[in-house]
């Protein structure tokens, strides 16, 4: 696309539709993957019921964290090197 706004070809669309499914994948195992680093050990060890619930409750707020930075900084980066 040029600078001044025109219309996207398929190949910059495309693009586009790629890049925003990768952003979403790995946003979405990287949260799972801390979610279950942070909330795991409330199930595997014998933790009480208040610990575990403080665990899975710290585990959801950081993975929901570190899923809005990754997409975010996937698309910004992807935007830049268009430039």
């Amino acid at each position: 696309m040029d600078g001044h706004g025109g219309r996207r070809t398929q190949a910059e669309r495309d693009a586009i539709t790629v890049e925003i499914g990768y952003a979403l994948f790995s946003a979405g195992f990287a949260a799972a993957v801390l979610f279950g680093a942070v909330a795991g050990p409330g199930y595997v060890f014998d933790l009480s019921a208040g610990v575990r619930q403080t665990l899975v409750g710290v585990g959801a707020t950081l993975a929901a964290v570190v899923f809005t930075v990754r997409v975010v900084s996937v698309l910004v980066r992807f935007r830049n090197v268009g430039k």
